[in-house]
């Protein structure tokens, strides 16, 4: 089972204010930790709050390199519009409860945006790249 894997602990480390300023803008920055421990270049994505936690997914499926690597090494970090901090990426199964208000949230988010472009983010084939981003103390 990957790190960080589903069946952890269902509590959320984000306080409110910094929750929403992570999911406050569109886009936020990846980076995964590398196996010395600098971090890797950022990657431009989508993520989204649902739920008390923030998601991300991989909008082009299991073999996107950012998603690889921080499903691999469960810690990386992350630029948003309020700032910057170290956090753990968790994978969470495919038929997890939350997977359909993380569409919601997606949708709601990024209405804005062709279908085929949301196709890339919302939906059962997007469910197995979904992780749980959580501040790392």
């Amino acid at each position: 089972m990957p790190r960080g894997a589903e069946g952890a602990d269902d509590v959320s480390g984000w306080d409110e204010a910094e929750l929403a300023s992570v999911d406050a803008g569109d886009e936020i920055e990846v980076s995964s930790v590398r196996p010395d421990g600098s971090l890797r270049p950022f990657v431009t994505i989508w993520g989204v709050a649902a739920g008390g936690h923030f998601y991300v997914r991989s909008a082009y499926g299991p073999r996107n390199g950012w998603y690889r690597r921080a499903l691999a090494r469960g810690n990386g970090r992350i630029r948003f519009a309020g700032g910057e901090r170290d956090v753990t990426f968790a994978q969470i199964a495919p038929d997890a409860p939350e997977q359909a208000a993380i569409d919601a949230a997606y949708l709601k988010k990024y209405a804005r945006y062709e279908k085929r472009i949301l196709d890339t983010v919302i939906g059962p084939a997007m469910h197995a790249v979904t992780l749980r981003v959580e501040p790392r103390d």
